[in-house]
């Protein structure tokens, strides 16, 4: 694909919003017009290019509601939505930057009032969680009360349970699935309001999830599914090791192991001296990340990495990756696993080993092509094509109920 702005990690998050058009959430015009604004690799630039996108298409949505042109006003409520939290991406950091609490906040706000003009507005729910909940939205697709195949949606470093509606949600529903999009520790809400880290051992976070869906109507206990994107593409199978409830799971260009997708990154001779090697180099190695991090997109990754995992120094991430791993564990999960990687995305490049160690039944992988549009990190640009290949391979899994 053609280069459309300077920095590649500009461009990269520019297909990712430009990419939920089919889904409602995007108007390619809106994203370049907005893009070409931006230059070169000024943070404060895109924050507020793409902020006032954001808050100029939430206004016209105000007026067409109050005006009663319903359709519109969904369709601008959920840009506006998706438009806010791409202002905020690279203000991730810590301490916690106002302008991305305030965008955050209208973007919830954005997406709520677009999903009340739904056919069919999802619950917004609270599901209990060692004494919290966790916030999310239960989305069904017929109001029949109908057993149906449920699908759950789990995130990776930075993104929001309102963003997995439009990742994969509109997609699951068109295909008659039950929807339930949630923030976990160290996502959304939980991060951004509550300053809950990140956790290895996800298992913990899905199990209650799946308990409380297991008390809702219209759930076939047999046929829950859990999706994971991104970072998430550890997570959920990281879960599905010891939540045997699942009946499959999906794995969306996830690291094996963090340590070792974090480690490819370093010079070999600081790498090798991680976790607990010579003092002295490590102090080294923590200066230099230092030094990366005050970069602006250049650090933005190990900013973010530091924030959602509660972290103040780079070589506390480095020491804390390794609990982040698949290895030694792959064979315990049961459940058929959908597991997939890109041309272009280093993150998932161990996918094929991490595929080869599973023993479930039914397993599949799928490498995305970048000479299909489809190589940036999990599909970026592509998601159709992803949803063709997964969604395919779930409805033979699960053989769900068509949408009524």
């Amino acid at each position: 694909m053609g280069q459309l702005m300077k920095d590649e990690l500009f461009e990269a998050q520019l297909l990712r919003a430009m990419g939920y058009a089919p889904y409602g959430a995007a108007d390619m015009g809106e994203c370049l017009a907005t893009a070409g604004r931006i230059s070169g690799t000024e943070l404060d630039h895109w924050h507020d290019e793409w902020f006032s996108t954001a808050n100029r298409v939430r206004e016209i949505a105000e007026s067409t509601e109050a005006a009663g042109h319903m359709e519109s006003a969904r369709s601008g409520f959920f840009r506006a939505s998706n438009y806010f939290r791409t202002s905020w991406l690279f203000a991730m950091g810590s301490p916690v930057d106002a302008r991305l609490v305030t965008a955050y906040r209208l973007e919830v706000e954005s997406f709520r009032r677009g999903a009340e003009l739904l056919e069919r507005p999802p619950e917004i729910v609270e599901i209990p969680y060692e004494g919290r909940t966790l916030p999310g939205y239960l989305f069904r697709p017929g109001v029949d009360g109908a057993l149906r195949p449920t699908l759950i949606l789990t995130n990776g470093y930075d993104a929001t349970a309102e963003e997995l509606y439009f990742t994969n949600g509109v997609a699951a529903l068109a295909r008659g699935y039950n929807v339930l999009a949630f923030d976990g520790p160290g996502q959304g809400a939980m991060i951004i309001e509550d300053g809950v880290p990140f956790r290895p051992d996800w298992e913990n976070v899905i199990s209650p999830v799946v308990d409380f869906l297991l008390e809702q109507p219209g759930i076939d206990r047999t046929r829950i599914a859990l999706m994971g994107w991104s970072f998430g593409g550890y997570l959920a199978p990281r879960a599905a090791t010891k939540e045997h409830r699942l009946a499959a799971c999906i794995s969306d260009c996830g690291p094996y192991d963090l340590f070792d997708a974090a480690a490819s990154r370093l010079p070999g001779f600081l790498a090798s001296q991680l976790p607990n090697g010579r003092p002295g180099l490590l102090r080294l190695l923590n200066r230099i990340a230092r030094l990366v991090m005050s970069k602006p997109t250049a650090g933005w990754a190990l900013r973010r990495n530091l924030m959602v995992h509660g972290l103040t120094e780079p070589l506390e991430f480095f020491r804390m990756a390794p609990q982040y791993s698949l290895k030694g564990i792959e064979q315990e999960i049961r459940c058929p696993t959908f597991v997939c990687n890109t041309d272009a995305d280093d993150l998932g490049v161990s996918a094929p080993t991490f595929f080869d160690a599973l023993t479930c039944p039914g397993k599949k992988f799928v490498q995305f092509k970048a000479a299909d549009g489809a190589g940036e990190h999990c599909e970026s640009g592509a998601r159709t094509a992803f949803h063709q290949e997964a969604f395919d391979w779930l409805d033979e899994i699960l053989t769900p109920t068509t949408t009524n």
